[in-house]
């Protein structure tokens, strides 16, 4: 009679356990590798940083441009006027007299940024034409010919500062692009596991209904046959309850963790995705040394030091130099003419010569030129001392995230493990439920137990692949493959 009972039992059990789903749409199965790639190809991150890797190529290309001869043209044609302008007598006395004229300019010049020196040479060729319509006359004024240079003396030199300022600022933010590009991975590993958290709860919420459901009507015949209390059945359907509310909650989270992951990714197909489980970790040896070394060699923060400290000497070398005497030299010589026929001005030139110089020296200030410089300074030692705590921290920051990862490697081995022993516990022990030999509340821990390894599992898992792509992200340089990240 028992066996018939026992055998009765576990048809019963096979019956729900083993009873068809619905058929339902086909899922897209994708893996982290997957999904880091999509977001890289078409998330708005991607692009952005892409835009700005462009506009920052641009703004380099224009100040290169800078220092490359440049040639322009200008001046104003036509300049027509018809007044009347005032005019003073021989005897002091004011006329006003008509004036109806045009007095056009065009200027052609080439010139040169010296860096060196912070000035600047040109070559100009100029032509006028003056039009008086009231008395019918027309005269040319010109230079054929003519070589200058504007030269600052005792001025701070930008050009020279910038020389050495832009080109760092361009190094910065190519490693910015790449450093975004690796921001654009870790965030999408951690929309990922958001969502493959998700759908193990939803697996195990589903399961955990399914299981407790048939759990429940076994029990209502083995209250028949009274192997179990009535209490230990109305506790086995409150679990059903608790399963229900689980699952449904699970499910939200799950629909809305999946739509966070398809809108970072640029995901436009309406398939449901499914994650693969990344259990096939990297196992990797990591030199704290090699870490920083590849760090302070790559990123943009180690370029960033060295432009701020450089950006500080230029502030003090400013207000040093803007404090103190500031001369610009002007000077040119070339040839010039003039003449009723545009030919005359090409005509046996004249030497044209032009020399000046022009300066401002402060002479009292009461004291402002020196509080700028001490400013200045104060700013620059303020600088360095930020510099330095930065690099602490940075190199903490490596440092930190190497540990991590070399522990997180165990422990993806360890939660693998108790995930495994978990669901076999619980196996046994609902085999040994259904046979009577084990109690309601027993069978509920080995359930929760069985779940918190599964989640614990996938966690480790999580952690796992944010260091690892958090330590590609840090240093630029992938250890997998023994390179830099380009």
């Amino acid at each position: 009679m028992k066996t018939e009972k026992l055998l009765l039992l576990i048809g019963l059990l096979s019956h729900f356990l083993l009873k068809p789903l619905p058929a339902v749409a086909q899922p897209q199965h994708v893996t982290l590798e997957d999904v880091v790639q999509m977001a890289k190809a078409q998330s708005i991150a991607a692009k952005q940083a892409a835009t700005q890797k462009q506009t920052n190529y641009w703004q380099y290309r224009t100040f290169l441009a800078g220092f490359r001869p440049q040639l322009s043209l200008d001046g104003y044609l036509p300049s027509f006027e018809r007044s009347f302008t005032e005019v003073t007598q021989p005897d002091g006395t004011i006329s006003f007299q008509p004036i109806s004229n045009n007095n056009s300019v065009l200027n052609l010049a080439l010139s040169q940024n010296i860096a060196l020196t912070g000035g600047s040479v040109f070559v100009q060729k100029q032509l006028q034409r003056f039009d008086d319509f009231q008395r019918n006359n027309r005269l040319y004024n010109g230079i054929p010919f003519a070589v200058g240079v504007r030269q600052p003396l005792f001025q701070f030199n930008a050009m020279k500062w910038d020389r050495k300022i832009e080109p760092l600022k361009f190094d910065e933010s190519n490693q910015q692009f790449i450093e975004a590009m690796e921001q654009v991975t870790v965030d999408a590993t951690g929309l990922y596991f958001e969502l493959l958290v998700a759908q193990v709860n939803l697996q195990i919420a589903e399961k955990n209904l399914n299981n407790t459901d048939t759990l429940y009507k076994i029990a209502r015949h083995k209250l028949e046959l009274g192997k179990i209390s009535q209490n230990d059945l109305l506790q086995l359907q409150l679990s059903v309850l608790t399963a229900q509310k689980d699952y449904a909650s699970a499910r939200q989270n799950a629909e809305i963790a999946s739509l966070r992951l398809r809108s970072y990714m640029g995901y436009r197909n309406e398939q449901t995705l499914e994650l693969a489980v990344p259990t096939q970790i990297v196992e990797l040896t990591i030199d704290v040394k090699k870490a920083l070394q590849e760090a302070f060699s790559n990123r943009s923060d180690a370029i960033a030091f060295r432009r701020k400290i450089l950006e500080a000497q230029r502030d003090v070398d400013k207000a040093r130099k803007d404090n103190g005497l500031n001369a610009t030299l002007n000077a040119s010589f070339g040839l010039s003419n003039r003449g009723a026929h545009l030919g005359d001005v090409y005509i046996r030139p004249q030497d044209r010569e032009y020399f000046e110089i022009q300066f401002v020296l402060p002479i009292m200030t009461w004291g402002r030129a020196q509080a700028r410089t001490e400013t200045a300074k104060a700013n620059q030692q303020l600088a360095t001392q930020s510099v330095e705590q930065d690099k602490l921290t940075f190199e903490q920051a490596i440092y930190t995230q190497v540990t991590l990862l070399q522990m997180l490697q165990q422990q993806v081995k360890l939660t693998a493990e108790a995930d495994r022993i978990g669901q076999e516990r619980y196996q046994i022990a609902q085999n040994r439920f259904i046979l009577s030999d084990l109690s309601v509340t027993d069978l509920g821990i080995a359930m929760q137990e069985k779940d918190r390894a599964r989640r614990d599992a996938i966690l480790a898992l999580r952690d796992y692949w944010t260091a690892f792509y958090t330590i590609r992200l840090l240093t630029l340089y992938d250890f997998e493959r023994n390179e830099k990240i380009k």
